[in-house]
């Protein structure tokens, strides 16, 4: 929605520097990232750790960008403001408040916020013009920037939140005050940043704090942490999960030779069958929130299952699986990691390799971050999780993983079946040397740990059956 410079001055609560005519009207898209300026744009100077976005002002300016959001004067026109990145989301709820009121879906959780809020986005975009994050967009910076990619004729508008402390989620949705809020689960991510699972519980139920009372809160009735949540909304309640006495849930679930899910879904009274194209039995509880959301937007039930069958993957490096020429299947899991979501992956990986007849199953690992004095005990237990479900062979990528392997050790795992290596290089030299037609590969770390190389580079060169990935 095009403004002057005046409007959004007024809209950032912030005061004009060098700027010839308040009456332009600035038509582009807004971003943080000076790499993005496209003309027309207004560029948001956000300060960084590394980098400072003012020290880009000027280029930005040069590239096109017809307007800065500033902490100070930076000699180009800009919209001078205390804190930009505060600045910035009361712009972003402040525009909102002048759109023609789209439906505002926020999602949070621990695990599976950006594959949940893929399927959502594919969903509510056969009904209408449907607004989502690109990626993980889902932070002071990413929220704001996302609520102004939508305009007048937006009529979803999909939001993701996180939180790294208390008050995060509130403070995301007081800017876009959402009238649906999904909550999927409540697990041990970040766990060292907050200190214990309840208060990721009190983090993440932030978000039903705020709904009004004619909104409707989406709560994973199979977490006892989340269905806890209902005591703190006057929303309207609305359950999923494979629980019988959840309001839209999943039953005969069975996975397919690539992991892919198959169930009943049951919803006010109705049946019917739903096969995804996604890759781990966890997206069944993903798909549930979302049809919860689907069917609060006016979707019958057989639609809605159609529907869920044709969404695909959005976000990179979630379950991308793709099979090699040769016959070996990589999985490549590695934006993120914590311990729900390695067991998830791992369950996937160890059902794909229990319906071939042939091939082995090999687990690549790194670092799960932000698990503070839970960090050694974390990853011990997703090494016992590898022995466990029978996995053939573990690698683990850096030495701050090795409790990987102590873990699946002391849990039986075969000692000659693991490997620690330093760095990508030496997990693709060594699983280059070992991987045969049939085998399947899993890849999953924080995304610190940057093993997505690890796939692309067993990738590399090997085309994929119809050079796609399946």
């Amino acid at each position: 929605m095009p403004l002057s410079i005046a409007e959004i001055a007024e809209m950032a609560a912030g005061m004009m520097s060098d700027v010839a005519d308040p009456a332009v009207r600035i038509t582009g898209p807004v971003v943080a990232d000076s790499r993005a300026v496209v003309p027309g744009a207004l560029f948001v100077a956000v300060p960084g750790s590394r980098y400072d976005g003012h020290d880009f002002a000027a280029r930005a300016v040069a590239d096109g960008a017809g307007l800065v959001l500033a902490a100070r004067p930076v000699g180009v026109a800009a919209v001078v403001v205390d804190d930009t990145v505060r600045a910035l989301g009361q712009f972003a709820h402040r525009y909102l408040s002048a759109l023609s009121a789209p439906l505002v879906v926020g999602i949070t959780g621990s695990s599976g916020k950006t594959s949940t809020k893929d399927i959502v986005a594919q969903l509510l975009a056969e009904r209408g013009p449907t607004v989502a994050p690109q990626g993980s967009f889902n932070t002071e910076v990413g929220l704001p920037l996302t609520v102004l990619r939508a305009d007048a004729t937006t009529r979803y508008l999909v939001l993701e939140l996180s939180a790294r402390g208390l008050g995060h989620i509130a403070y995301l949705a007081d800017i876009s005050r959402p009238s649906i809020g999904v909550v999927l689960n409540i697990g041990t991510a970040h766990v060292g940043e907050f200190g214990s699972s309840g208060a990721v519980a009190q983090a993440k139920g932030e978000l039903v704090d705020v709904l009004p009372p004619d909104g409707v809160a989406v709560l994973n009735a199979d977490d006892a942490n989340v269905i806890a949540m209902r005591s703190r909304t006057t929303a309207r309640v609305v359950t999923f999960g494979t629980s019988a006495a959840a309001d839209v849930r999943a039953s005969q679930v069975r996975l397919d030779v690539q992991a892919r899910p198959t169930f009943e879904l049951t919803a006010g009274g109705e049946e019917a069958t739903v096969t995804l194209a996604l890759h781990g039995a966890h997206h069944v509880s993903n798909a549930l929130a979302a049809a919860a959301v689907a069917l609060e937007a006016g979707f019958e039930i057989d639609a809605l299952a159609v529907a869920l069958g044709q969404v695909r993957p959005l976000s990179r490096w979630r379950m991308d699986v793709s099979e090699r020429a040769d016959g070996v299947t990589v999985i490549n899991d590695a934006y993120n990691a914590n311990p729900e979501s390695m067991v998830a992956a791992l369950n996937a990986l160890a059902a794909i390799g229990a319906v071939r007849a042939s091939g082995r199953t090999h687990a690549v690992l790194g670092l799960m971050a932000e698990l503070g004095l839970h960090s050694n005990a974390a990853h011990r237990a997703t090494g016992a999780t590898v022995a466990a479900l029978g996995i053939d062979h573990l690698v683990v990528v850096g030495e701050a993983a090795r409790e990987i392997v102590d873990g699946a050790v002391a849990a039986g795992f075969a000692i000659g079946a693991t490997s620690v290596v330093d760095d990508v290089a030496q997990a693709v030299a060594l699983l280059d040397g070992q991987l045969r037609p049939g085998d399947v590969v899993l890849v999953k770390a924080s995304r610190s740990a940057d093993l997505q190389r690890v796939a692309e580079g067993l990738l590399a060169g090997a085309p994929t059956v119809n050079g796609v990935a399946r």
